[in-house]
């Protein structure tokens, strides 16, 4: 058995800032606001009993971060590994605009598009299906990895952007019930859950917000 937490990072930006399109080639800190966002998922983690095994990061400093102050918080120590799949996707001309300025550039059907159905807009550098063969195929470590069959579920953290958390259901065998019920996209500190039972991956929750629980 194991569970998958897919977590996105905290807040970088502060309430009196511009937003902008924060992709790959936009490497910012945590916010003070961040930081509390991921204190909140280290004590929900350790209250529901979902304390890591293994923890994973993409280079990105924000979720390094979220996952160093997490651990912190839930009271262990654990090396984070920096997986290149887990990097945020490069919004090519929209990169580090602000949102309005991509609105005015792509208009807020395709924005609709993407957050509904993970249709990238032109100019976005992505490939959907490479993001879904990368999780698939870090599902199939994951199990690969495992010393033997266990009734204790083996516990994985990982923690990822917007562009590339949204994906991650594509490891589940209900993806199209998960989708009818819940939207993609992992809103700024989120969380969700991702259950491997020995045969099959089942989606048990998405887009759970930690400070809703403590």
């Amino acid at each position: 058995m194991i569970t998958l937490i897919i977590a996105r990072h905290g807040n970088t930006f502060n309430p009196d800032d511009i937003v902008t399109r924060v992709g790959a080639r936009t490497d910012l800190p945590l916010t003070s606001s961040g930081q509390e966002q991921a204190r909140a998922l280290g004590k929900y983690l350790k209250q529901e009993s979902l304390i890591p095994d293994k923890v994973y990061a993409s280079h990105l400093i924000r979720t390094q971060e979220t996952a160093s102050l997490a651990l912190e918080e839930i009271g262990i120590q654990r090396d984070i590994t920096i997986l290149e799949m887990l990097n945020e996707i490069d919004y090519g001309p929209d990169e580090n605009k602000p949102e309005e300025n991509v609105i005015a550039r792509i208009g807020q059907k395709a924005i609709e598009d993407w957050d509904k159905h993970a249709i990238p807009p032109d100019g976005w550098l992505i490939d959907p299906s490479q993001i879904i063969n990368d999780w698939k195929n870090f599902a199939v470590s994951l199990i690969d990895s495992q010393e033997k069959p266990s009734k204790t579920p083996q516990i994985v953290l990982v923690l990822t952007s917007n562009g590339v958390g949204r994906f991650a259901p594509h490891t589940a065998s209900n993806f199209d019930n998960f989708a009818a019920q819940y939207t993609i996209k992992l809103s700024t500190g989120n969380l969700g859950l991702i259950d491997f039972n020995g045969r099959s991956w089942s989606i048990r929750n998405w887009n759970i917000k930690p400070q809703n629980f403590i």
